[in-house]
Parts: structure tokens; sequence; C-alpha cells
């Protein structure tokens, strides 16, 4: 795999045994991600669901995450030993996942079972992403962020390009429904063993600077809330970032409706999506890494929200053209409009490091984490219910398409403002 990274990616990699295992954490828990996650909707849809019950495939996830995410990130700076809370959230996603592949044996309750146990799963899964970002600033050094931080998200975009073709792939050619769900079965077993591997190579890490623990009681988080009730860049960042995620999310539910109902897309091109869209974030990312060094990361970032502005225009275009060419068309748009969006991933959790101070790493984190989680547990519901509230037809979907590329266009001009404003006050300062 590291033959495909740039020359001083590969040299850092084998330099820096740290980096390395990041490497291989990030390459596993990608490959377990998009083998279960891939295509929920699709065995939703196979056991049951309606449109409302597909909403609540993101609702339900987010709602559980938000009652664990403050409490966790508190627990996390309670901890001296970080790596034992993320082996940890390793197993409580295995079980979710070991749930979700025994979910069709719950006959009637099946859809509910489902929803559960991709609720445990999900919530999970948040707490890992806190719990590894926290043990991250102990073991990498700060000028070595950007560079780890690239090499592991190259190798997360090589699994989330292949991954979601061989999994369409294999539900393509199986024809008995029957089958199709033992088969999505099957790659939740296979994900709970990706992540047992995970939590075996995390096991390994070692803390390259002492760690003193956070006592939690009712006055520590009291004076938590307070230092970030006073902090101005985290209030302004934090809410910039919740309105970009709101029209982030809002439409979540509805690309699938689209892809489904109106573009009548297949399995193997709904897996297309998302492998299109990795593809050119993996060959542009060491572009936009090289633009973090040069430029700060709110520049490309900024590139990165106004990429995701133009994918409602893509989804417009290509309902209202014919199936048989808006399915084609919608793919090589979302892929257009994706060029700048590896900065999402690369440097949101850097951006997060620019307006938290040390002492309060992991709740700060938890903080933006819960404020996404209610974004993203409320959004898909909404954008599905206005939606319906339109007429639940083709115009009604272009409408509520037109809506969202409103708001995100909003929520562009809100996060240049606030750099503006931000830079102005540095330079006071």
């Amino acid at each position: 795999m590291l033959k495909f990274l740039p020359a001083k990616v590969r040299n850092l990699a084998r330099s820096n045994p740290t980096a390395a295992r990041y490497v291989v954490d990030g390459l596993l828990v990608a490959c377990g991600i998009n083998m279960a996650a891939s295509n929920v909707n699709l065995l939703a849809i196979r056991l049951g669901a309606d449109d409302f019950q597909l909403s609540l495939i993101q609702f339900l996830p987010q709602m559980c995450t938000l009652m664990v995410l403050i409490p966790g990130g508190l627990f996390m700076d309670s901890l001296r030993n970080k790596k034992r809370i993320v082996i940890i959230t390793l197993a409580a996603i295995m079980l979710g996942y070991l749930l979700c592949s025994v979910s069709p044996f719950a006959a009637s309750l099946s859809i509910p079972f489902f929803l559960v146990s991709l609720s445990l799963a999900g919530s999970a899964m948040a707490l890992y992403n806190i719990a590894w970002q926290s043990f991250f600033p102990n073991v990498i050094e700060q000028r070595m962020r950007n560079m780890v931080l690239t090499l592991r998200t190259r190798v997360t975009l090589l699994m989330t390009m292949l991954m979601p073709v061989l999994v369409g792939l294999v539900l393509t050619r199986i024809g008995a429904v029957n089958l199709k769900i033992l088969a999505h079965q099957s790659f939740f077993f296979i994900s709970v063993l990706l992540f047992l591997l995970t939590a075996f190579n995390f096991r390994k890490f070692r803390t390259s600077r002492p760690v003193t623990p956070k006592q939690v009681s009712l006055t520590e988080i009291n004076e938590a809330f307070k230092k970030l009730l006073h902090n101005k860049p985290f209030l302004l960042f934090a809410g910039t970032i919740l309105f970009f995620h709101m029209t982030w999310h809002f439409d979540w539910t509805l690309y699938f409706i689209g892809q489904v109902n109106y573009l009548q897309m297949n399995e193997f091109q709904v897996g297309l999506v998302p492998v299109g869209a990795a593809v050119v974030q993996l060959l542009t990312l060491r572009f936009w890494s090289r633009k973090n060094e040069q430029h700060g990361v709110v520049l490309p970032f900024t590139f990165g929200i106004i990429g995701l502005s133009l994918c409602p225009v893509s989804m417009i275009i290509a309902v209202s053209l014919p199936s048989s060419i808006g399915a084609h068309l919608f793919i090589i748009m979302h892929m257009i409009a994706h060029i700048p969006f590896c900065v999402i991933t690369l440097n949101l959790f850097q951006c997060i490091l620019q307006v938290t101070d040390n002492e309060n790493v992991s709740f700060s984190m938890s903080v933006i984490a819960c404020l996404i989680c209610l974004s993203n547990a409320i959004m898909p519901v909404l954008g599905v219910a206005l939606y319906h509230s339109l007429g639940g037809s083709i115009d009604g979907f272009r409408y509520t398409f037109v809506i969202i590329f409103a708001l995100r266009i909003v929520a562009t001009l809100l996060w240049i403002l606030r750099w503006r404003y931000q830079s102005k006050m540095t330079l006071i300062s």
C-alpha cells in the first residue's frame, strides 16, 4: 500500500513507527467502516424500511452519540492512559456490528433491532474518533501532524475507493434478495474481524510524553464550560462549523432517495458515487496537503466548503435528465465537486486544535462533536420532511435541493467572514 504514497510520506512512515502505526490504524478502520456501512440503506430497504425509517438510520445513531460524547470526553480527560479507552470503543463497535449481522433473524422486529445495533456501533465510533484524536497530540509532534494526517487520510481514501466497489460488485452479482441479505450479514462480520485487528494494532502505541489526567467533578465540568464560553475563537468556530454541517447533513438521506428512486441506480452505481469522490480526493490530497503547509489549514478548508456547495447542483441537473444519462452525469459532477473535499477530512481536526487549549482538548472536541451529531441526527429527517411537504414528487425533490444549495452558499459566506474576523483579531493581539 505504501508504494502508492508520495516519497516524502513513505519516508516518514519508515522512519517513524508511530506514524506507520497510524497508517495501519486508518487502513483497518476505513476497511471496516466501508465494508459494514457502505450499503446500510440498501439492507434497511431489503428488511422493509420506508423513507422515514431510512432517515432514522442517521437520526438514532446520532442521538445515541449525543448522550455519550460529553461524558465520554470528560472521562477521557481524566485518564492517564487514553489508549485504553480507544480499545474499549473499538470493542463496542465490534459488538454493534456483530448485532447488525444477526438483525435479519429478528423477523418482524428486524428494523428496530437493526437501528438499535447500528446506533450502538455509531455512538461507539464517535467516541473512538474523539479518543484517537485526543491521544494523537500525545504521540505526534506538532511539526509532523499535517504529514501524519495526510498519510492516514491517503490510505483511508484508498479504502473508501476500493471497498464500496467490491461490496457493490458482490451485491450486483447476487440475484435473490435473501442471498443479498446474507451478503450484508457477511460484510458486517468481516468488519468485526477488521476492528479486532485494529485493536491489536493500537495496543502497540507508546506515549511519547507524560499526560496529566484531569479530575472529573461538577466543579471541573463547570470550569471547563466557563472556559469554552469565554473562548471567543472557539465560539465563532463552533457556530460556523455547526451551520456548515447542518447544510451538509440536510440531504444525506435525500441523495440515496434520488439515486435509487429517480436516477434508478443499481448497487454497483450507488457504490461508484463514494468511489468517484474518493478517487479525486486521493489524486488531489498531496496538492491540498502542500497548501496546508504553505497557507495554513483555514484557506484550503474554505475551498472544501465551496466544493461541497456545488453537490446539490449535480443532483438537480441529474434528475432533470433521463435516468440513463442522469445517473452517469451525476457520478461525474459529484466527482468534480469533490476535488477540494479531502480538506474537510484532513483539516477539520487541525482547525479545532487552533481554537482549543491543551488542558481540555477531549472536552472541547466532544462539544464540537456533539453539535455535529445533533445536526447529523436532525437534518436528514428534516430534509426528508421538507421533501414530502413539497409534494414528495420530482418537482418537490428539485425545490428541496435548490433550498439546500442556497443554504450552503450562506454557510460558505459565514465561514469566510469568521476567517476574516479571526485574522483581524490575531493581528490586533
